[in-house]
């Protein structure tokens, strides 16, 4: 699934929805509330979801799926070290790119071939020598690995071949009292997960947020609950709105 994820305009894309401006990803015609991308829906979910007065001193966090590393320079705002991974090349490149020079220009779609530059930017303010960025597969993560303070997920679960490995992990990559800070549309589509694979969503079963839920409590309290719209725009005249569930989730 990775091919998927390595096109220069899937890279504008998602450059915009992790450090695109107001006036750079919205218009007025717009029929939403510019709340949904006056600030980046990465920023959000971190923003939203992490408990900072739960953080000791020298925190670690790791995020995976990280795509172009907008939630890891923010996650670096709170925590000393955050290691940061995805499964695209191309993502990871852009994203080391950012942490070496702070900014990198790149492209939105206009019209068909018609593009304008824009340039992706990481807040000066934010100490980028405490992210490290890799290419890693989420089902197959390396040992040893963990346990950190704070592990974030935004927008992968529902992407993954496997998601129940990833979910198995988290018990090992979470330390106790540690934060899991999840986010998902809970958009099942068998090209990326197989039907048998999917966590709830089925005719016959439980929902997914009540099947994620049940995977995780045995192990992890939830803390937070909010409602995350994102907009993802693929040209000046479409775009894709969702809404994640964000969670957090408090090892036990």
């Amino acid at each position: 699934m990775a091919s998927l994820y390595e096109s220069p305009k899937l890279l504008g894309e998602y450059l915009l929805l992790h450090y695109g401006s107001v006036e750079e990803i919205g218009i007025e015609a717009l029929p939403v509330d510019q709340v949904v991308f006056k600030k980046p829906f990465p920023l959000r979910c971190v923003q939203h979801l992490l408990d900072t007065n739960l953080l000791p001193g020298e925190s670690t966090a790791l995020e995976l799926g990280c795509s172009v590393g907008a939630a890891a320079f923010e996650l670096a705002r709170t925590c000393a070290h955050v290691e940061a991974s995805d499964y695209s090349d191309s993502f990871i490149n852009a994203a080391e790119r950012l942490k070496q020079e702070g900014r990198l220009d790149a492209i939105r779609v206009q019209q068909g071939d018609r593009t304008e530059p824009f340039t992706a930017v990481v807040p000066p303010d934010i100490d980028r020598s405490r992210v490290s960025f890799s290419v890693q597969d989420a089902t197959a993560l390396p040992e040893p690995l963990g346990p950190l303070d704070v592990v974030l997920a935004a927008n992968l679960i529902c992407r993954l071949p496997d998601p129940e490995a990833l979910l198995k992990r988290f018990t090992d990559l979470v330390k106790p009292g540690g934060q899991l800070l999840l986010t998902t549309p809970f958009t099942w589509l068998e090209e990326f997960t197989p039907r048998d694979r999917w966590i709830g969503g089925t005719t016959t079963g439980p929902s997914s947020e009540e099947e994620l839920t049940r995977r995780l409590s045995p192990h992890f309290r939830l803390h937070r609950r909010v409602d995350l719209p994102f907009l993802i725009r693929e040209h000046e005249r479409k775009y894709q709105l969702g809404i994640a569930l964000g969670t957090s989730w408090i090892r036990q």
